[in-house]
């Protein structure tokens, strides 16, 4: 692939046009699957609790994902967000490179790529108030 570039008046070479509209398009790709992962309000929380604590584990219940402790819920609907966590949230979060998810230990930390998400996080963290309730 060649990469077309032009002069500046400074003669000082510059991306051309088409650099420019790939990096765009590369940016809004990052930005959108960002959005999509953020989409969701477990996957939201386990973020910003990494955003506070870079490992996260519970080392009295090996067995049980890692959900975050201001979460209520009742008996009932346990067993169905631990199931969300452990088939859809956790691995989508793991994909993205977001988080890296021990299953043998259910130990969660940062990701190679939670640097990436973590202006967008610490954007909505410190607007939180302008937010709708519940969004964070």
């Amino acid at each position: 692939m060649t990469t077309d570039h032009t002069q500046s008046s400074s003669g000082a070479e510059r991306p051309s046009m088409a650099d420019s509209t790939q990096f765009s398009e590369m940016l809004e790709t990052q930005f959108s699957e960002m959005l999509d992962v953020l989409s969701r309000r477990p996957r939201r929380r386990i973020l910003f609790r990494l955003l506070r604590e870079n490992d996260l584990h519970n080392p009295q219940d090996d067995d049980s994902p890692q959900i975050p402790d201001d979460v209520e819920i009742n008996d009932e609907n346990l067993n169905s967000l631990e199931i969300a966590m452990t088939h859809t949230h956790l691995p989508k979060l793991e994909e993205h490179g977001f988080i890296e998810w021990e299953r043998k230990t259910n130990a969660i930390r940062q990701g190679p790529r939670f640097e990436e998400i973590q202006p967008l996080l610490e954007l909505m963290q410190n607007h939180a108030d302008e937010l709708p309730d519940g969004c964070l």
